[in-house]
């Protein structure tokens, strides 16, 4: 851990503060400290290939920005939560400073998450092809009418949504969309692939779990327009007959963990309490 990158989120003001706080007291213990706003991914992305780490001031969205951009590089992350949720940070503004020893000792397990890589097609033709860690989904746009979506697996037919959308998320994303529309809660190191419908009408409304070779397509079938969206963060606008086509992508997202291996569950039974509202 000799070069490290700081992710701010340039709309968090405690966010930059902390940055220069961390930044600070990583090169008084001799480290090479790049600090850098996590919505610039050009800049990021020019010095990705000399960070060890990358660490996150944020919520889990800067974090799904982040992975994006380490995965192809093999790069770790860290995040540090300044969000509402926090399924996918490490540590708190309150105990880095007593965690951040052990991390520079080495005292860390690696967690490797599945990604998906979705490809947009039209007229039969590629247009953009997409990395995501938490999901892909396909949905109606702003105007309140179902869109039919034949989905085809490893190339045969299996049903035709009748809904507002469909999600295909990752076990990482089992925790967020997903899990709003009733879907599975899948532990992370899973490598599935999940399909998930969002408020289906006289149609399937199960969730599937698919296995890591799965390979889903989707087909547009609507009068109006469809959005395709990664991460809840890119959208993209969607025209009858396009296909959205859907695996494992060949990129892992690689987390540095401080805390215990089953951290998952209590982190997921703190999420998940009930909040008192008297």
């Amino acid at each position: 851990m000799k070069h490290i990158g700081l992710l701010h989120h340039p709309r968090i003001p405690r966010s930059q503060t902390l940055a220069v706080e961390i930044a600070r007291w990583l090169r008084e213990q001799e480290r090479t400290v790049w600090s850098g706003s996590a919505w610039d991914e050009q800049a990021v992305l020019d010095r990705i290939t000399d960070f060890d780490l990358i660490i996150t001031l944020g919520g889990d969205g800067t974090i799904l920005r982040a992975a994006r951009m380490a995965a192809r590089h093999g790069v770790l992350i860290l995040g540090i939560n300044l969000g509402r949720v926090g399924f996918l940070a490490e540590l708190t503004p309150a105990n880095w400073r007593e965690k951040f020893p052990c991390l520079l000792e080495g005292q860390y397990w690696i967690e490797e998450r599945m990604m998906l890589h979705a490809e947009f097609w039209r007229r039969g033709e590629p247009q953009q092809s997409f990395e995501a860690l938490n999901d892909v989904v396909v949905s109606r746009g702003e105007l309140a009418r179902i869109v039919r979506l034949p989905t085809y697996i490893d190339g045969g037919y299996f049903t035709t949504y009748v809904a507002d959308g469909l999600i295909v998320a990752t076990a990482t994303g089992s925790t967020a969309y997903a899990l709003a529309v009733g879907g599975p809660i899948l532990p992370p190191e899973l490598k599935n692939i999940l399909l998930i419908p969002i408020a289906p009408h006289l149609s399937m409304e199960r969730a599937i779990v698919l296995s890591q070779g799965a390979q889903v397509e989707v087909e547009v079938s609507t009068d109006h327009r469809a959005i395709l969206t990664i991460d809840g963060q890119f959208h993209v606008e969607l025209q009858h007959g396009d296909r959205v086509l859907v695996q494992a992508s060949p990129y892992t997202s690689r987390f540095v963990r401080l805390q215990e291996r089953m951290y998952f569950y209590q982190t997921l039974m703190e999420r998940l309490r009930p909040v008192d509202v008297n």
